[in-house]
């Protein structure tokens, strides 16, 4: 079933539709600050590994809960209603530190950037459907991954900026940067609400239970937990670099930051060469050649203690964890297509994994240091090894 809009409109009418969704998963990208601004607030209040990487846990928590509701809510008030209730709760996320830096609010606003992050995820990738036919599908979510990982590696810059300022941020220091996202999140509202989207009805109301129960198909469980190990490998780099280059270089925060966005700047790189590639190449060939790149970077994390192989390691993980998730999400979404809301609100519950792993990856590293945290995270791209032999032959 092809839900995509006639594109018989006209370019620069369906540009007027793409672009404010296009500024949406900007707005997404929102969520991977969690990394660089967990490393300011454990420095800010002197807390230990297990304790900072609770926040990046927090926000991904908020996934297993909100993710199948919010499938439903799209049957009920639409997927377009559904994201702009998403930008509402993330506005306030991101407003919400700027009067207060306590541990308390702090849990707070990760919260509420988790659940924002996990409505948005939820309908904002079946939206897509509305306006791109299915054999484009995999591509275009990878170009919307690209428009979010620009928000993504500009917030370490942007939070250092803020940091080390010579211009006055009001005593806001790293928090500055959330004010500009904030904007941006409004903006994002005002333009999405004004813009015409024809949605097609649901075929049929469904329950929790008819939802978790899709997960009995063994290609959908699949292509959940591989949907764990792309994002606890995401979240968990973003984490854990900075912390990388301190244990063994001894570089200040505010420097080993940039790390960060190493990794964010190779996934940009990747999600837009992956918008191109994925109409040329099979996506089974380029999702294997993307994971053997995570498994060449790990086997260099663990070694090498040296700058430029640490930020080579780094960027090959961008890169290859850059089209995991629209690959995998595509192939669900097709695998499925009469129950696309269901689909993807199961799909995006598998974001549950940036609970999982900085959890396991923070207690790994008290014990054995970063390589401990490295181990974890090895763990997942395996298992995207083993997903790689499932894979349909769906040319995207």
């Amino acid at each position: 079933m092809n839900n995509a809009q006639p594109l018989s409109t006209g370019k620069k009418s369906f540009l007027m539709m793409i672009a404010p969704v296009m500024l949406c998963f900007f707005a997404m990208g929102f969520v991977d600050l969690v990394g660089t601004a967990s490393n300011y607030v454990q420095k800010d209040l002197g807390l230990t590994d297990a304790e900072a990487n609770l926040f990046p846990s927090l926000v991904f928590f908020w996934f297993l809960i909100f993710s199948v509701p919010t499938g439903m809510l799209m049957n009920k008030i639409g997927r377009k209603n559904t994201v702009l209730v998403s930008l509402v709760v993330t506005t306030i996320s991101l407003i919400l530190p700027l009067f207060d830096d306590s541990y308390g609010t702090m849990l707070a606003s990760f919260s509420l950037l988790g659940i924002g992050n996990a409505i948005m995820q939820t309908s904002l990738n079946p939206l897509v459907t509305n306006l791109i036919s299915t054999d484009k599908l995999a591509s275009t979510l990878t170009f919307g991954q690209f428009v979010k990982a620009i928000a993504s590696f500009l917030a370490p810059i942007l939070a250092a900026w803020g940091a080390t300022a010579v211009l006055p941020t009001f005593g806001l220091g790293w928090r500055a940067f959330l004010v500009i996202y904030a904007v941006i999140s409004f903006l994002s509202i005002s333009i999405l609400s004004a813009t015409p989207i024809q949605e097609e009805r649901p075929d049929k109301a469904s329950g929790i239970v008819e939802c978790l129960k899709l997960l009995g198909s063994p290609f959908i469980l699949l292509c959940f937990l591989g949907i764990m190990c792309h994002v606890g490998i995401d979240v968990g780099t973003n984490t854990t670099a900075p912390k990388i280059l301190m244990e063994r270089l001894s570089l200040p925060l505010e420097e080993a930051g940039f790390a960060t966005s190493i990794y964010f700047i190779f996934r940009t790189l990747g999600c837009f060469s992956g918008a191109f590639i994925l109409n040329k190449v099979s996506a089974k060939s380029f999702f294997g050649f993307s994971v053997a790149m995570m498994l060449l970077a790990m086997g260099m994390l663990f070694v090498c203690d040296t700058l430029i192989p640490i930020y080579v390691g780094i960027g090959l993980i961008g890169f290859g964890n850059s089209n995991v998730f629209s690959i995998i999400f595509a192939q669900a979404l097709l695998s499925s297509p009469d129950e696309k809301n269901e689909i993807s609100g199961l799909m995006i519950m598998g974001l549950f994994g940036g609970t999982v792993f900085p959890l396991a990856m923070g207690f790994a590293a008290d014990a054995l240091g970063q390589v401990g945290a490295i181990a974890v995270m090895t763990i997942g791209v395996v298992y995207l090894l083993y997903f790689t032999t499932r894979i349909k032959q769906i040319k995207s």
